[in-house]
């Protein structure tokens, strides 16, 4: 450790009014976890490291007693700032370390490896996340959008969105101060939904990025007494809320290695794609089985991701794979000579679901895998037989199918690591059983004395 460095990042924090750092880690179901250090010991986060009991953490899998009961997060000092929305605060991420070395099951260095691997090949993932969320209220009836936004099709609703705006501009103002730059903000498909977009940038920071934003996003809107949520779908005549990814490959000279630099796109099928891209494609419709339960890891991700009529009308939440330009109705839009990956939605865990796309697509580059042909069509509007000879497959309908379909996919497991792969699986497991055997108010209502 360099305690020049330390020393000099120590002096810049007090003196803007610093006193706490937020050492904060990811567990493996997305949640930002940590502790509070005092500016003065910022140095023993560093190394050994801020200590934690590692079976209290979800997804560790460690034991209660002995040398690897211990969970170190080491501060990755790149990420250290003060948090704008909380005066005298500041966040620093965390990587996992048990027993002195780096941790397998630390979602942040399973993103880290594969993160590796695409720098093996002089190449850098950059990623624009799109998170959708809800501002809710408390009412007589439960948690619900404000009073007067009651549009039936609310998309862009002005009048909605300028009533939020004091939390908008305290979220903006302070993701601003952070260095996330948004240029974007607007109301969603649904009552009470909301979308910021903030640049890209590379996957780990991408993942570090979309914390932060959680972060700020769960405190502002409690100080304006109201509830920020990002369930997919709380409602269920309501569009739910996803989490897209724009995907491009760079090179070491920043050069765009998805788009077409002369000669002939593959196929003629004129998306201005380069034959890399194609593979990466092919990569990524490959494992899309496997991608939902990291992409769409709860229960609720289900009733956005179901292929049926949809309560809430018309629905934008992929579910068949396959790909085509500007087509919201796959699970994978061309635009911008970029991929935009249409499945993730706001539960996702960023750096697992980022990292399942790398591994994926790293597959398709490294095997040559071949993309199908693009798909043109609204695929809501075609006939199953239509889908069948597109060769259009549904994504897994439900969250035990596709743990099921994670399990299957050898070569997810084998890049992202065993370890992580059996924690997930195992909880998502018991998740969808526990689901499963749960008796809901419909089913009482609906044959509680019909039999």
């Amino acid at each position: 450790m360099d305690t020049d460095r330390l020393e000099n990042l120590q002096g810049e924090l007090a003196a803007q009014g610093v006193r706490y750092v937020f050492a904060q880690f990811t567990d493996i179901h997305g949640t930002a976890k940590g502790k509070l250090i005092p500016l003065a010991h910022l140095g023993d986060i560093v190394s050994p490291g801020a200590g934690f009991s590692g079976p209290s953490i979800w997804g560790t899998g460690l034991p209660r007693n002995g040398p690897r009961s211990e969970y170190y997060g080491r501060a990755d000092l790149s990420t250290l700032q003060p948090m704008p929305w909380l005066p005298g605060y500041a966040r620093v991420a965390l990587d996992g370390h048990v027993a002195g070395e780096l941790f397998d099951a630390c979602p942040r260095q399973v993103l880290r490896r594969q993160v590796a691997r695409l720098a093996a090949h002089g190449w850098t993932l950059n990623a624009g996340l799109e998170p959708e969320f809800f501002l809710l209220q408390q009412g007589a009836g439960g948690y619900d959008a404000e009073a007067a936004d009651t549009l039936e099709k609310p998309s862009y609703d002005t009048k909605s969105l300028l009533r939020r705006r004091v939390f908008l501009d305290k979220l903006t103002t302070s993701l601003d101060q952070c260095g996330l730059g948004v240029f974007q903000i607007d109301h969603e498909d649904a009552t009470g939904q909301f979308e910021v977009n903030y640049k890209y940038a590379d996957a780990l920071k991408a993942a570090d990025n979309f914390m932060l934003f959680k972060m700020a996003a769960h405190h502002i809107a409690e100080e304006e007494g109201m509830l920020f949520s990002m369930m997919p779908k709380p409602f269920a005549d309501r569009p739910g809320s996803g989490l897209h990814f724009h995907l491009s490959l760079a090179d070491a000279q920043g050069r765009p290695v998805f788009a077409l630099d002369g000669g002939a796109e593959p196929g003629g099928r004129g998306l201005g794609l380069s034959p890399l891209a194609y593979h990466f494609m092919a990569g990524l419709l490959r494992h899309a089985p496997a991608l939902t339960a990291l992409c769409a890891p709860t229960v609720n991700s289900y009733k956005r991701l179901m292929c049926g009529q949809s309560l809430s009308g018309t629905s934008w939440a992929p579910a068949f794979i396959g790909y085509g330009d500007n087509n919201r109705t796959v699970v994978a839009r061309v635009v911008y000579q970029r991929i935009e990956w249409r499945l993730p939605d706001s539960s996702a865990n960023p750096y697992l679901a980022l990292a399942g796309v790398i591994a994926a697509g790293l597959d398709g580059i490294e095997n040559r895998l071949e993309a199908p042909d693009p798909v043109d069509q609204d695929v809501y509007q075609m006939s199953d037989a239509q889908r069948a000879e597109a060769g259009l497959k549904i994504l897994p309908q439900n969250l035990g199918e596709a743990v099921d379909a994670l399990k299957a996919d050898t070569v997810l497991a084998a890049a992202l690591g065993g370890e992580i792969v059996r924690e997930f699986t195992a909880l998502k497991s018991a998740e969808w059983i526990e689901y499963s055997q749960h008796v809901s108010a419909w089913e009482t209502a609906r044959y509680l004395d019909r039999f």
